[in-house]
């Protein structure tokens, strides 16, 4: 298998698929004790906890600055989560994903080079669409990952 991110072997990836499986599992664990219809804000502090129980370092409304032409700017993004400082999770509670939703993980993405995404939705079941960013070639495309858990 050839590394998607620069700087990525396998085995890395093989570690962020381990931990892709770890959020999805908390997310859909957060799904079945709240169910949908919810605000994303409380879907966000719940997925926090649940990872926090399994051990995975999670921080909420990281803020991530802008700049323009050198000149950091007042204004800023937040990310809704950031898991072990590599992953990035846009949180949604919607009826269905949007292109804007994916532009505004791709966005985080690229602005951050962190290599891993995920659209979490927590619609009326939980959806999640992952994504990596190539920082060669500051593309971000989607992938499939599979566990080496269970």
């Amino acid at each position: 298998m050839q590394s998607c991110v620069k700087g990525m072997d396998d085995k890395r990836l093989i570690e962020y698929a381990d931990l892709i499986y770890g959020i999805v599992g908390a997310a859909h664990e957060v799904h079945n004790e709240l169910r949908s219809g919810l605000s994303e804000a409380i879907y966000e502090e719940a997925l926090c906890v649940e990872l926090s129980e399994m051990g995975i370092e999670a921080a909420q409304q990281v803020e991530l600055p802008v700049f323009y032409k050198g000149y950091q700017l007042e204004k800023h993004y937040r990310l809704d989560v950031v898991v072990e400082n590599d992953i990035i999770i846009e949180l949604k509670a919607v009826d269905k994903i949007l292109s804007e939703h994916r532009a505004q993980l791709f966005n985080y993405l690229r602005i951050t080079q962190k290599p891993i995404g995920l659209l979490l939705n927590f619609g009326k079941s939980v959806y999640v669409e992952k994504y990596i960013y190539d920082a060669d070639t500051n593309d971000v495309s989607f992938f499939s990952t599979k566990s080496n858990r269970g």
